[in-house]
């Protein structure tokens, strides 16, 4: 694949390498060997049961954060592809970036920062690369996966300067303003690609959105007028297949030609003409990031504020800050293995140290796991 690859693609011979040296992969590439790591790992299955809107068990269509990671991969893939990209990365970024999302969504994540607020705070994506640094405990040599430092930075979408300060290679480009490579930019854009458009189709099916407002909205309206032109007795949900098809396809064909257009101008020659770059060469075009922008404030106003979600995310909530309070204060509550890494966080870097171990915990959980250790820990009928 690599001959097919365009001069300012990622690829194994401008890889920065693996934190621990190891020797090279036989009959695959480097990134897919971060790949096949990230599909084995036990983050990545846990994926299965963590929200991605919906909580898991109020339907089995709706998507998860793992359906979500894989529509972003398929998404990634197919204008790597277009672009001469490097595919295997775009993928493997793809299905690494939700590995350290908490249990319940952007719920979650928002009452375990605020839990964590007096030490350090917490955010998913730094979570993400800590899950594949450190947490992850499946080889003999190293923690973690140990994965190349492209596809660690490609995780990393964003960083404070003081956190960026903390990670060394990694963090460096938010503090030096360079870019991170095109695949890395273009999996970021799959990324609000699949969730504007697939959080559109889960509100449908769940009752909470209304086509005739979803209509007012150009990414929406323009492809669900053309659906019932072409297709009038087309029954509903084949509609919202049919139009959020459209949807997506609108984006990428968007995404492409405007960043081809960009590259046009730019000629760069390198993956490191690409980070010295002063603004990412992957976009959109002004009147797509319009409409886009558009749809994420409907969704926003009509779907994430809506009462049930709400309902939802209060429970979420109190699950998690519930949770935090109790393994913080007493971490004999811990299973074995996390109170040891509490006691030793603890012994590095105080009570920081004992909240971080107990968010790791609490970040590794799935939707119903939490809720059962929310059980075990305060119903009076559960005592095991």
């Amino acid at each position: 694949m690599s001959e097919a690859l365009r001069p300012f693609a990622a690829s194994d011979a401008t890889s920065r390498g693996r934190r621990h040296p190891e020797p090279p992969p036989r009959y695959r590439s480097e990134f897919q060997r971060d790949r096949d790591r990230i599909i084995h790992s036990t983050a990545f299955r846990r994926l299965e049961y963590k929200t991605q809107v919906f909580v898991n068990h109020e339907g089995d269509l709706f998507r998860t954060r793992l359906t979500h990671s894989i529509e972003v991969a398929q998404i990634a893939r197919s204008i790597a592809r277009a672009m001469r990209l490097n595919e295997d990365l775009a993928e493997a970024i793809a299905l690494a970036h939700d590995l350290g999302h908490t249990p319940f969504g952007h719920a979650g994540q928002d009452a375990l920062n605020a839990c964590m607020k007096p030490y350090g705070g917490f955010e998913h994506n730094l979570q993400s690369l800590r899950v594949v640094d450190l947490l992850e405990a499946r080889y003999a040599d190293f923690p973690g996966l140990n994965l190349t430092f492209e596809t660690r930075e490609g995780i990393l979408k964003h960083c404070s300067p003081t956190h960026a300060r903390e990670l060394g290679d990694v963090g460096r480009r938010f503090l030096d303003r360079t870019q991170p490579t095109l695949e890395a930019q273009l999996t970021n854009l799959a990324d609000e690609i699949a969730y504007n458009s697939h959080d559109v189709d889960d509100g449908l099916r769940a009752g909470l959105l209304e086509i005739e407002n979803l209509e007012e909205v150009e990414l929406f309206g323009e492809p669900y007028r053309e659906v019932r032109a072409r297709y009038p007795g087309l029954r509903d949900r084949r509609v919202i297949h049919e139009v959020v098809r459209r949807m997506i396809n609108d984006q990428i064909v968007d995404l492409i030609e405007t960043s081809e257009a960009a590259l046009d101008e730019a000629r760069p020659d390198s993956v490191d003409a690409v980070r010295h770059h002063p603004e990412p060469l992957i976009r959109f075009s002004p009147a797509m990031r319009e409409k886009n922008l558009a749809l994420k404030r409907f969704l926003r106003e009509r779907l994430y504020r809506h009462y049930r979600v709400h309902r939802m995310t209060g429970k979420a909530r109190q699950v998690v800050q519930a949770l935090f309070e109790a393994f913080f204060e007493d971490p004999r509550l811990l299973p074995d293995q996390h109170r040891e890494q509490a006691r030793r966080l603890e012994a590095e870097a105080g009570e920081a140290g004992r909240a971080r171990a107990v968010a790791d915990y609490i970040a590794g959980m799935t939707d119903r796991y939490a809720i059962a250790e929310h059980e075990r820990l305060f119903n009076p009928k559960e005592l095991t």
